[in-house]
């Protein structure tokens, strides 16, 4: 009878850890998640955060202007827990005006010094995940349309050809555009530089609010060129759309996409599980699929 009931509690104990081994992560409370990246990469890195740790993520997709904006508006009264993603430069003026907290990922260790430096810069607030340089993309068909040799170079975007053709995100919202106007003054001086800029004003038809959305207007032929990171216009060369991706003769800037920890987080132990998990080869590798060919931080 004895062994019977030991029988009868060694199935049970077995059936109860295979049950618990096929279950999903059990609920361990929320993350409020800023996203600075394309809306799909953004739904991927928090389904699959969500997935893995149980941690319900309530996640919002903006621009990296946009994102810092928020927060600085909020920071009396916080109400996000991790911003990810989005150009390093907002996150370093966050970073500069105590919007952001330190901390050091045990991550780091595995990390590109590129990465480390952005981290360094921030003063532990921010860390880089990724790398893009900055540039262009042209409809193929629109060019040859209007009669022009295929753009290679900063300078080819001031045909008169290309009057209202061109297309650039807003300073004002996106740190693409930033990176744009920083990248054009360290290339030419500032003076040449803010010359080159108001005579690209005159081939310009939009200022847009996101700064990939310029890739995406090229391709489907509503503009001749979008001024975008290189990443951007070739997601759309990848699927087959008449845009080609150029890398400025001129020389070019680039950007280090940011990761930072809300200052005064509601759920900071969330937010810093996010942030070793975000730093992982396996979240990284999440971009790919996603659509996304920036350079991941991690070695």
């Amino acid at each position: 009878m004895q062994k019977h009931h030991w029988l009868r509690a060694g199935l049970f104990a077995a059936a109860a850890s295979a049950a618990f081994a096929a279950a999903p992560a059990q609920a361990q409370g929320s993350l409020v998640m800023y996203c600075g990246v394309q809306e799909e990469w953004c739904r991927a890195m928090s389904g699959a955060f969500e997935k893995e740790t149980g941690i319900k993520v309530a996640m919002t997709r903006k621009s990296a202007g946009e994102i810092y904006a928020q927060l600085k508006a909020e920071s009396s009264n916080p109400r996000g827990d991790i911003w990810w993603g989005g150009t390093g430069d907002p996150h370093l003026q966050a970073a500069e005006e105590g919007l952001t907290q330190d901390y050091e990922s045990p991550a780091n260790k595995d990390l590109h010094e590129w990465a480390l430096a952005q981290w360094e810069a921030a003063k532990k607030r921010s860390v880089g995940i990724y790398a893009g340089a900055l540039g262009f993309g042209y409809n193929t068909q629109q060019i040859k349309a209007k009669g022009l040799a295929e753009p290679k170079c900063w300078a080819d975007l001031l045909d008169p050809k290309l009057k209202d053709d061109v297309q650039v995100a807003d300073p004002n919202s996106s740190g693409t555009a930033y990176n744009l106007l920083a990248t054009v003054v360290q290339l030419m001086g500032e003076d040449k530089g803010f010359d080159y800029l108001r005579a690209l004003h005159k081939n310009i038809s939009q200022y847009t609010k996101s700064g990939a959305a310029p890739a995406k207007a090229a391709s489907l032929g509503e503009t001749a060129v979008g001024i975008v990171f290189i990443h951007d216009a070739v997601v759309f060369a990848v699927q087959g759309d008449p845009i080609k991706a150029v890398a400025p003769c001129e020389g070019t800037g680039y950007e280090i996409g940011s990761m930072s920890i809300v200052k005064g987080a509601r759920n900071l132990d969330n937010a810093k599980k996010f942030y070793d998990w975000a730093l992982t080869p396996a979240a990284q590798a999440l971009a790919a699929p996603a659509k996304s060919y920036q350079v991941p931080s991690n070695k």
